[in-house]
């Protein structure tokens, strides 16, 4: 069985409550547990992880390394200007696809820019939550599976 790390960074704690025109309606415990539920329908443990601080994610990503076969990721914030998170992601010996909710190339346009998206093997922007499962289903079809 493949092992998936779903790692969720700043404000994501808050949906549901925040912005539901851009973000939708669902929490982020909704999004977990469809993630964790598909992630099993198709071979994976999902285990999920979400921290508004970037030294606990880089901390995340590291101990990673070597445990998992992906990672599904979205950064929030830190996507426009966390080099110390791209970093992690690029030392790590694991497939990550990035995830956004909405789509930042059509947003403010700070927000257009992820510093952390050279490092990963995908993006997947705009699908709302359906793109956990896009993220998923592009790191279940990157690494192969376990003998």
């Amino acid at each position: 069985m493949k092992k998936i790390l779903l790692v969720n960074g700043p404000n994501l704690n808050m949906l549901g409550v925040r912005d539901p025109a851009i973000y939708g309606s669902d929490t982020l415990a909704a999004i977990e547990a469809m993630v964790v539920a598909y992630g099993a329908e198709h071979g994976a443990q999902v285990d999920c992880f979400q921290s508004n601080h970037e030294g606990a994610l880089v901390d995340k990503l590291h101990e990673a390394h070597g445990r998992y076969d992906g990672i599904v990721y979205n950064p929030g914030a830190h996507t426009h200007y966390s080099y110390a998170l791209h970093d992690a992601v690029e030392c790590i010996d694991v497939p990550v696809v990035e995830i956004h909710i909405s789509d930042i190339s059509q947003r403010e346009e700070f927000r257009r820019t992820s510093v952390i998206a050279p490092a990963c093997v995908a993006q997947v922007k705009g699908l709302g939550k359906e793109g956990y499962l896009r993220a998923l289903d592009i790191l279940l079809e990157e690494t192969p599976a376990e003998g």
